[in-house]
């Protein structure tokens, strides 16, 4: 999957949201609840936490690369970009 910061963002957080458990530590971690996250879904902001996330957890880090066909320091690289 080769795709810009925000298209990665985005597909990288349904992975995190297909977890009803993993989710739940999403929002526990960023602070964010269902209807924040909604209203805030295309904001860097958001897709920077869904990058920090994943770089904090080696296993989610590592299934969430394979789950979106790229290699784990293509997430850890988007996370250092501007939006």
């Amino acid at each position: 999957m080769k795709a810009d910061r925000a298209t990665l963002a985005l597909a990288a957080l349904g992975w995190i949201l297909g977890d009803s458990e993993r989710a739940e530590r999403f929002l526990a971690l960023t602070g964010l609840t269902p209807d924040r996250l909604r209203g805030a879904i295309a904001d860097s902001a958001t897709h920077q936490a869904v990058f920090d996330f994943l770089a904090a957890h080696e296993p989610d880090l590592v299934s969430a690369a394979d789950a979106l066909g790229v290699a784990p320091q293509a997430l850890v690289h988007h996370r250092s970009l501007p939006e």
